[in-house]
């Protein structure tokens, strides 16, 4: 979909993810690393795998002169230099350009390069309560949390790989570049894309439930979202709608026919159920049974049965049963190839399947080209080469 476009990847954590997307969609992405050891961390392979390899020590003048040639012929920039910093200062978007007027270039940076927080440095637990994240983690009442592994980089990254889309875009159409500037903060707040709907509909902000979700009643009582089950944990909530009165309707059938006693969901007639004029004595009558019959499920069980009975419940997800799945193994998800110093390594494949096959990663993390061979064979300035249409359809992993 990508591919001729070149593209420099400078970044630090908040960047991975963005080089990774577009180098699974056909991109040469070359990463970018001080000489030395070829960093050999498992999350540095997995998001920089797909990606070429170039040590050059960029804080010498031989360094600093190979980087601006290497700019005059790409495409693309992504960076995180820090706001104020000397890099960021030899990255100026001004600058750059000056380079080469058809870069698109993308600077990441906890929130964004200019205004009264340029400045500020942040880890994902700053990012996550900055981006309102960790307003909606947590008990009631208690610490606000963040999810253990870090998430505000993929936000990010994500946001990052849209934005750079969108500049090419513009880039094809009339031979310009632009400056895109990703606040990693304001692309996590995209993880609460739901709760302004809160203060429209009930007048107020969502709150730390823990397992349980609210504003599905107007008392303000609260559903229970996560069930123990046999084998982990089932996601699952009662709501109204046709999709979720298909759902109760279809739960309650599934344990007649298990031979399960649905209490008081037996008395409920599903083809009208409305969550909204629920108190809480009501929602913990209809949940007990669920609680029950949801113990004895294995997490696969009720995935296929779900998903059978066309209703609305996901187990909740283990990184081993995610390695299992079915569904990524039909699909031809996973893809082994040699990781840093020659181990087997098995990494995620390209996240879509294009024209109905799903592209092979063409190199391994850690692969390395010099600047001799990348200096040949970007010969040809990003300026003077044809920029390749952008599809517009493809299939998701």
């Amino acid at each position: 979909m990508l591919d001729g476009l070149r593209a420099i990847d400078l970044s630090g954590e908040l960047g991975w993810l963005a080089g990774r997307l577009l180098a699974d969609l056909g991109m040469d992405v070359v990463k970018v690393e001080p000489p030395g050891d070829v960093p050999a961390g498992a999350d540095w392979q997995a998001w920089n795998v797909n990606k070429r390899l170039l040590q050059i020590d960029l804080e010498t003048t031989a360094g600093s002169a190979a980087l601006d040639l290497l700019l005059a012929r790409a495409d693309l920039l992504i960076e995180t230099a820090a706001p104020g910093s000397e890099r960021a200062r030899r990255l100026d978007p001004v600058r750059t350009a000056s380079l080469n007027p058809a870069l698109v270039h993308v600077s990441i940076t906890p929130f964004g390069r200019s205004g009264p927080r340029a400045g500020w440095l942040a880890s994902d637990l700053e990012l996550m309560a900055a981006g309102g994240a960790m307003s909606l983690a947590g008990e009631p009442g208690g610490t606000p949390l963040r999810v253990s592994v870090p998430q505000a980089r993929g936000w990010a990254g994500a946001q990052a790989a849209t934005g750079a889309l969108v500049a090419l875009v513009h880039q094809g159409a009339c031979g310009r570049g632009q400056h895109v500037d990703v606040s990693a903060q304001a692309a996590v707040v995209a993880a609460l894309a739901h709760a302004p709907t809160f203060v429209d509909l009930d007048g107020g902000a969502p709150t730390r439930c823990g397992a349980y979700v609210t504003g599905r009643a107007l008392s303000g009582a609260r559903f229970r979202a996560f069930w123990r089950c046999a084998d982990g944990h089932l996601n699952f909530v009662l709501y109204g709608g046709a999709a979720g009165q298909r759902s109760g309707q279809q739960l309650v059938a599934w344990m007649r026919e298990a031979g399960a006693d649905p209490g008081a969901l037996a008395e409920v007639d599903w083809r009208r159920f409305d969550p909204k004029p629920l108190t809480q004595d009501d929602i913990d009558r209809l949940e007990a049974p669920i609680g029950r019959f949801f113990a004895g499920l294995r997490k696969r069980d009720f995935l296929d049965i779900a998903s059978a009975r066309e209703m609305l419940g996901y187990p909740v997800s283990t990184v081993a049963d995610i390695a299992g799945d079915p569904q990524l193994e039909a699909r031809g998800f996973w893809h082994d190839m040699a990781g840093v110093g020659g181990a087997a390594a098995r990494h995620c494949g390209v996240f879509a399947r294009i024209d109905g096959a799903r592209p092979p990663l063409r190199h391994a993390a850690g692969a390395t080209v010099t600047l001799g061979e990348l200096l040949q064979q970007w010969a040809v300035g990003a300026s003077d080469q044809a920029t390749p249409a952008i599809p517009t359809t493809a299939v998701a992993a």
